[in-house]
């Protein structure tokens, strides 16, 4: 190792140890809060829980049981603001510590070029942050899995799990580095760096999760059925929370026209009314997937577009 990739991991080594220590943390109590939930899955307490978004309850006094799925959330809650976290700590002094301190003029005057400069200390950052939160994404689908879509365990469709595991996380984690990076470049100071990285990747993680809520990149699915049969059940469905009635024209109602359960009594409140079925909106597990892939492809696009704005900038600002 020399030259400038030797300079850029003596900067570095300290938070690519600091990544280390965070994950073999994470591994450690993965593997023991994990043990516990296959222990108390497999000593009989949860055979009669139904899958789906249903409470499982204790057959003495009908309370909800759940499995110790916290420390799950809580990884999960790491994995949200990791792309903060390496925004801030890895990618904000990436090149505003040199920028504030001009030790960058010293580097550059003994023959290195911007280009190489910049590109290894960047690619060390990058292929850290990429294993860092590829790493964490894992863990966490590993320690998930026991308990995912059921009653007593995470839905898919919880921010901790739609947004802490998967591709998404590697590509958030990314955009954070590169939002880090350039404000470095523009701001000259660290703690400006930070703050506006913070602001930044707080506000597109803000964005991120609404899209998924207004499912504004993958639309839901309609399930149709006639009002007197039972309709299908949810099970590990994302319900939108659009319920309603279709008329034999095609028009929606809401379901408040017919307040009946499944029976004679909506049915007949159907037939009066003209209304020939009714519908709910909702993703079925399958378009985690879909919601992943979405995620990567916004935020890996915008990462790439922050590292060719800094490439850009850095034949003037250095």
């Amino acid at each position: 190792m020399k030259g400038t990739l030797w300079l850029a991991w003596r900067q570095q080594r300290a938070l690519v140890a600091c990544a280390v220590v965070v994950l073999l943390a994470a591994a450690a109590l993965a593997a023991y809060f994990r043990a516990g939930m296959l222990d108390d899955l497999r000593s009989g307490l949860f055979d009669h829980c139904d899958p789906g978004p249903l409470y499982c309850t204790r057959a003495p006094d009908g309370l909800p049981q759940f499995l110790d799925v916290e420390p799950l959330r809580l990884l999960g809650a790491l994995n949200l603001v990791l792309p903060v976290l390496v925004g801030v700590f890895w990618g904000a002094p990436l090149l505003g510590r040199d920028r504030e301190l001009g030790t960058h003029r010293m580097v550059l005057s003994q023959g290195v070029g911007r280009a190489q400069w910049f590109a290894s200390r960047f690619a060390l950052a990058a292929l850290g942050t990429a294993v860092l939160s590829g790493a964490l994404a894992l863990l966490f689908r590993w320690w998930w899995e026991p308990a995912v879509n059921r009653s007593y365990g995470v839905f898919w469709y919880e921010a901790t799990a739609l947004t802490g595991s998967g591709p998404s996380l590697v590509a958030a984690a990314l955009f954070g580095l590169a939002v880090g990076t350039l404000a470095g470049l523009l701001t000259r100071r660290v703690l400006s760096a930070a703050a506006w990285t913070l602001l930044v990747t707080g506000a597109v993680a803000v964005l991120v999760q609404w899209t998924h809520r207004a499912r504004l990149l993958v639309p839901p699915h309609r399930y149709v059925s006639d009002g007197w049969q039972p309709k299908e059940p949810m099970g590990d469905k994302w319900s939108t929370g659009h319920y309603g009635l279709i008329t034999g024209s095609g028009r929606r109602d809401s379901a408040a026209e017919c307040p009946f359960p499944s029976g004679r009594e909506l049915r007949e409140c159907m037939t009066g009314h003209g209304y020939v079925s009714r519908y709910y909106e909702a993703n079925p597990a399958g378009d985690y997937w879909a919601f992943q892939w979405a995620d990567t492809a916004l935020l890996g696009g915008l990462a790439l577009v922050l590292l060719l704005v800094t490439v850009l900038l850095l034949r003037r600002r250095v």
